[in-house]
Order: structure tokens, then sequence, then C-alpha cells
């Protein structure tokens, strides 16, 4: 008993321990029991479900919800609302993991491995769609291609021009889904695959160039396998990111009629709430599913260290003239998803009738003109400068972003301290697994997750501390693999210095790991602050009349077809966006859109 109290008083010496225990039961509450009661409310008959069976109570458990989703031939029911959304939205997610690895993988490899021109250009402008949120590109898109002959019949501004006429599988679809997705996650793959072929040794490809082996046998037998964790990292992260997308197949899809498991599931929370909960179920398993297999692929060799060292010399592939021809390629592109869209959102922010851009039908009215003078769709509402929802949308926004990275930036660097300094434990291990899960489960179906359990606490439903509670436990991943990368870094030898002088951990903490590692640490808060504002497929389920957000209150301006005030409102938190990160990158040196560079 002795020995048991000696080592327990040794255990709880060391703030790591208590840190990694507290966590470890923090997120099992926030993660796990949370899955539980979804999976619960699968089977549970609430008001929606006893409407439908009117033979059942409510409150009674039953398997019903499941039968009716699942194997109801009657009207092709499970057809409609779950197998044909199901394989639309894996077709989907694939299709755009793909495109995104292909897309920023080639990047990536042109701007380290060949010489390329504009790599400077290209490289800080590559990023620039994913600061933007997802569905910015649909809103540009759909802007763009819209002609008389498809959807609502509005024509955009390629038809206003050109008089051409885009055909429906190019306007609305799965071929626009899977560009945009695409487009918005090809960072992942730039920046993760980027930053292992710049950083590795480049003796092995030198050796196989001296022996005349043909390049294309150097991509297949020796850089493809040495980057093959970061094409699996991020196929299972746009995958993840895209099963849980909302905005985009709502803007992209649901006009033709592409439902994905998400539009559905949004749809049948108003009137079948346990077969909404069973969607949002299955889109779980599906997200560990793929980390399963990312497990398995990856396991399979356990280090891809192939060198010691790294060379200083890189034998760029000339491309001949093919530099200048590419570079102009990738430069027209670079402007048609960083500059272009923001114009568009001007343009289609001032104009009365859509399709006409003469100066004639311009007006400020849409952003500053006062109540009556505008769209009556909008409800006769002011211009978003003077309209009162607006600001009060704006400040639900930033106050849940702030409070959001806050709380999951503070968290994730403790917890990157912990996991760190107690690296290879089974503790260890557990806490950065559970830290890491939430960010696998699609937003959508984490948002229904807590919507289920707001039902049980009655201080939660419709309330800022859901949001805020959501948002933080969401955004946790990206803070904790941000304090985890930033605490690798940094030698134990520091903080083993000041413990001899007897400094107390919080001291060392404020004092000496935070002050070396101030640009990764503010890293970790601002990327959960900037992914909170744009935020729309997590907060859409969960926000009421007094919670709106601005993604929100533009989704329902959209959805009435008052599109000037979702573009002014989708070009306002754009600009938010990019001078929040613009202004802590010049104060502090940190940012979310520093990828690997380029010369």
């Amino acid at each position: 008993m002795k020995k048991f109290r000696h080592r327990l008083k040794a255990f709880i010496a060391q703030p790591a321990n208590i840190i990694l225990i507290i966590f470890a039961v923090a997120l099992t509450l926030l993660t796990l029991y949370p899955l539980m009661e979804l999976l619960y409310n699968t089977f549970v008959i609430n008001a929606t479900d006893a409407a439908v069976f009117v033979d059942l109570k409510r409150g009674m458990l039953s398997l019903r919800s499941w039968q009716k989703i699942l194997f109801t031939a009657a009207n092709k029911y499970s057809l409609i609302n779950f197998y044909r959304p199901l394989g639309n939205s894996l077709l989907y997610a694939v299709l755009s993991a793909i495109f995104a690895l292909i897309f920023g993988g080639t990047v990536a490899w042109l701007i380290t491995r060949s010489n390329l021109k504009a790599k400077s250009f290209i490289s800080a402008a590559f990023v620039f769609p994913y600061i933007l949120p997802s569905w910015t590109l649909a809103l540009f898109w759909i802007n763009m291609f819209r002609n008389p002959n498809v959807g609502i019949g509005v024509p955009g501004f390629i038809y206003s021009l050109t008089g051409w006429s885009a055909p429906s599988w190019f306007v609305y679809g799965l071929f626009p889904l899977v560009i945009v997705s695409g487009l918005h996650y090809a960072p992942f793959a730039y920046i993760f695959i980027g930053g292992i072929l710049r950083n590795m040794d480049a003796n092995l490809e030198e050796a196989a160039t001296v022996l005349k082996t043909p390049r294309r046998r150097i991509f297949t037998a020796i850089t493809l396998p040495i980057v093959k964790p970061a094409v699996l990292s991020t196929f299972l992260l746009v995958f993840a990111s895209v099963m849980g997308s909302y905005a985009v197949p709502v803007y992209l899809g649901s006009p033709v009629g592409f439902f994905v498991l998400t539009t559905k599931m949004k749809m049948l929370q108003t009137t079948a709430v346990g077969q909404a909960y069973i969607i949002a179920t299955i889109m779980v398993m599906s997200g560990s599913t793929v980390l399963l297999l990312n497990n398995l692929l990856v396991g399979k060799r356990q280090s891809y260290t192939t060198i010691t060292g790294k060379s200083s010399q890189i034998s760029l592939v000339n491309l001949k003239s093919g530099r200048y021809i590419i570079a102009a390629l990738l430069c027209v592109l670079m402007v048609f998803t960083c500059i272009l869209p923001l114009i568009s959102f001007a343009l289609e922010s001032i104009i009365i009738k859509a399709g006409d851009y003469s100066l004639a039908n311009m007006t400020l009215n849409y952003w500053i003109g006062r109540s009556g003078s505008v769209s009556s769709l909008a409800g006769g509402s002011s211009g978003i400068l003077l309209d009162n929802l607006v600001w009060q949308a704006g400040k639900n926004s930033l106050l849940l972003s702030v409070v959001c990275a806050v709380l999951a930036g503070s968290f994730g660097l403790i917890i990157g301290y912990a996991v760190v300094r107690k690296k290879n434990t089974r503790l260890a291990n557990f806490v950065s697994g559970m830290s890491f899960f939430p960010y696998l489960i699609p937003s959508m179906a984490f948002s229904a997750i807590y919507l289920a359990i707001s039902t049980q606490f009655s201080f939660l439903a419709n309330s800022f501390l859901l949001l805020a509670l959501v948002g933080t436990v969401k955004y946790l991943p990206f803070a904790s693999r941000s304090g985890i990368n930033s605490m690798l870094q940094l030698s134990k030898e520091i903080e083993e210095a000041a413990l001899v002088y007897g400094v107390s951990w919080p001291k060392r903490m404020v004092k000496i790991i935070m002050p070396i590692q101030k640009a990764a640490i503010i890293s970790g808060f601002l990327l959960p602050f900037v992914s909170c504002m744009r935020e729309l497929s997590l907060f859409v389920m969960l926000t009421s009349a007094k919670t709106q957000t601005l993604t929100t209150i533009l989704m329902a301006y959209s959805e009435k077809g008052a599109s000037q005030y979702g573009n002014a409102i989708n070009l306002l938190i754009i600009i938010l966006v990019l001078v929040i990160n613009f202004a802590v990158n010049k104060l502090t040196g940190a940012s979310i859109d520093k990828g690997i560079g380029g010369n």
C-alpha cells in the first residue's frame, strides 16, 4: 500500500499526467457519450415519428425508424431517402478527394521539383481557396455559368457576356460539385505532399538519375512511396470533409435533385427525426471506416524514413518551354479561384435585375439602402450594413469564433504539451486519438449528435452555449495537432532547466514555452477562429432566431431568392476572414495560409 501511495504521488506530481486524465474523461464525455446518445435516439419514437407511426407512442423504443429508412420499397422511399443519397455522397467524396490529390500533388511537385516560373505567386495563391468558405466557389460557379436554360433561368456572367449557354450537367450536379470541392481542398494535398517533397533527401532521386532510370520510374518507385502517408492523410481529410459538406451540395446539387446524405438529413430533421439520426450514424461510421483503412494501409509499413540527412543539391526537372505555359495556365486558374469570385460577389450584390450588368442596373441599396428600398424577397429589410439582423448575426459570429478559438486553442496547446511529454504511453495515445476523432465525424452528423443531447438538457437547447460547445469540440483537432507539432519541436532540456530552479508548471508555460513557440501557438488559435467564422454545416441545425450567424442568414436569404443579399453577406464574410488573417499574420507572424513556399 505504501508503495502504491509513492507511485500515485509520483504520478500526480507530473502535470502532464493530470492533464491527460482530465482530458481523457472530458473527451470521453464529449465524444463517446454523444455518439451513444445519437445511437440511442435512432431507436426512440419522438414527436415527428409518432405522427408517422400512429400505432406507436412517443418515447417508446422501436426499430421502426431503421426499417422505414432502410427497407421501405413502397414509392421507392428507401432508395430516394437513403440509398441514392448514400451513393451520391460516396461518389462525390471519393472523386473530390482524388481530384484534390491529383491537382494539389501535381502543383506541389511542380513547385518543389521543377523549374516552373512564377513559383512565389502560385505558392501563395494556391492556398487561398481554402481560406474562403467552401460554398464561396459554389456561389461563384453559379454566378458565372447559370443561364436561361438551366435551373431558375436567370442569366449569369458568362451568358450575359458571350451568349454561351452551359449544359445542365456543367452548372449543377456531380461535375461542378467535384470541381468546386476539389479546388477547395487541393491545398491539403499541396501543403502535406509539398512539405514532404521539400524536406526529403534528394540523393535517392539523384542516384536513380545517375543510373539513367526513367523519370516515370523514379516517380513511381521512389517519390510516390515516400509521400504515401501524406497521400493517405489527405484522402482521409478531404473524404471526411466532403461527406459532411452541406452548403455546396445545396447550391450545386439540390436544384437538379442531386441529393446527398447531408441534404437529406436536413430535410428529414423536421419530418422524421429518428431517420435523420440514422443517417447521421451512417455518416459517423463512414468517417471511422476511412480512418481504419488509413491506419491499416499505413500500418503495413511502420516507418517511412529513408534517409538520415538532407541533400543540399536538388536537380530540378527542366520543363523547357513548358515552364512558361504551365505557369501561365496555373496563374489564370489562380485568378479564376482567387480574384474573380470577389469581383463576382461584388457585382451580384449591387445589380437589380439578374443578368444585366449595365451601370443603370446597379445600386448600393442592398448594402446601405433604408428599409423598403430594396428587394421584397428579403422581407423589406434594410441594406446589410444597416440591418439590425445582420449586425446581430455578425456579433454572434465574431463572439462565437473568439470563444471557440480561445477554448479550442487553449485546450489544444495543453493537450499537445501533455501528449508530447508522455509520448507513446497508452494514456497519451488515447487522448491524442480522441482529440482528433471529432474531425472524422461529418459536420452535419456532429451537430445532429449534440442536437440529440440538447433535448435531454433544456439549458442547452437553442442556446449560444450549445453553439460554443459544438464549435470547441469540433475544432479541437486543428488546435491539438498544432499543439502537438509545436511541442515536438521544443526540447525537454529547456523546461527541465527551469524545473531545477523550482519554476512552477504554469510559469514555465507562460514564461518559457509559449514565448518560444508563439507563432505556432497563435496559428492553433487562428485556424479554429477562421473555420468558425465561415462555418455553415456545423451550425445550420442548431441556431435559433437569437443565435443566427452570418452564414446561416446568408443561407436563409439565398433560399428566399434574395441573391443580392446572399452575395453581399458572402463578400462581407470573406473580407472579415481575410482582414483578420492578414492582421494576425502581420502582428504575430502566424497564419493559416503558410504553404510550402517557392522561389
